[in-house]
């Protein structure tokens, strides 16, 4: 039976989880009493938007806990996927991403950011990667892939993708990883790969994906511009973007506003200033809260929508102040949208 304190720590790390595969490994490991460690991966691809922030923002709440964190910027990965990125675009990618990281969240202690250009080239990780490759079916890499990579006309770098994304656990010396619902195969396979090359395995931890603005259906997804707020959005846009967003009266599935509140607003430690229908002004310390009084109607959606703007664009000030002094960075990382 686990101790207070591991219990305590068990339900900090596992709130705002929409899976964790290694339940009992990790209860093991915080018994242990030993630091541990954690890492989130980022493919350096296209410009950062919001939906990047729910995972980031569980590493946030690990580092809360006393679990060191490192970010992979995933350069190497951003080739590898249908060639997002060019190799000439990664130093400018990799620096874009830094900066994005460093200032979304009000960081306590800046997690470690590692490249993955800095150890995948080397000859030990691609021994691991050529056993891996021989250890794993075509089919069962595609099925890892499938929900990550492009997969348009499949290229066999997307394949070994997931492979690679197992190894990293290894090669960052972590105990666990995190990552969106939509890693789930991906994880999967690394707790194989892990135990097929004789390491141990690390426990998967998966976030919820945050909903396009549009509503059910669609996740945030660069590739619909009108579903997502980006990073360095102007307020003024960001505003007008909620505003417009799905959020039917008193409903809480599938309501990105609601999501945008309980991950990017409460899930970071701020508070929420809101009015209610009657009139009055309330600040609440709580997603639980908030929640409560829009099932009730005691809240209204463009009241809700208003304050979570507010929340938000104070949130990313810092973010936005910096790329509005620093618009080459944007262009030099092909961002089609100025501030």
């Amino acid at each position: 039976m686990p101790d207070s304190d591991t219990r305590r720590r068990l339900g900090l790390i596992t709130s705002n989880t929409e899976e964790i595969i290694g339940r009992e490994d990790l209860e093991a490991m915080l018994a242990s009493g030993r630091r541990l460690s954690a890492y989130y991966g980022i493919a350096t691809t296209g410009p950062m938007h919001i939906g990047y922030l729910i995972p980031l923002s569980k590493v946030f709440g690990l580092n809360d806990v006393g679990i060191s964190v490192k970010i992979l910027l995933a350069d190497i990965h951003a080739v590898m996927d249908d060639q997002k990125s060019k190799f000439e675009e990664l130093d400018a990618k990799a620096e874009y991403y830094r900066q994005c990281i460093e200032r979304a969240l009000p960081w306590k202690e800046t997690p470690s950011l590692v490249r993955g250009s800095s150890f995948q080239l080397t000859t030990e990780y691609f021994r691991d990667l050529v056993n891996a490759s021989s250890l794993t079916t075509v089919t069962r890499a595609v099925r890892a892939a499938s929900e990550v990579t492009r997969m348009k006309d499949p290229k066999v770098s997307e394949l070994l993708y997931p492979l690679m994304q197992a190894l990293d656990e290894q090669y960052l010396d972590i105990d666990m990883q995190v990552g969106g619902l939509d890693q789930r195969h991906i994880m999967a396979l690394s707790r194989e790969i892990m135990e097929m090359l004789g390491y141990r395995k690390r426990v998967e931890i998966m976030t919820p994906l945050l909903l396009g603005l549009q509503g059910p259906g669609k996740k945030m997804s660069a590739s619909i511009p009108e579903s997502l707020i980006k990073l360095y959005e102007p307020e003024k846009s960001m505003v007008s973007k909620i505003k417009k967003a799905y959020c039917p009266f008193g409903v809480v599935e599938s309501n990105p506003v609601l999501q945008i509140s309980k991950f990017l607003v409460f899930g970071v430690g701020a508070k929420m200033d809101v009015k209610l229908t009657n009139g009055k002004d309330v600040s609440l310390g709580s997603y639980t809260e908030l929640e409560a009084l829009f099932v009730k109607k005691e809240i209204h959606p463009l009241d809700l929508k208003e304050s979570v703007s507010k929340s938000l664009a104070g949130t990313l000030s810092e973010v936005r102040e910096y790329f509005e002094s620093n618009t080459d960075m944007l262009k030099r990382m092909g961002a089609t949208y100025m501030p």
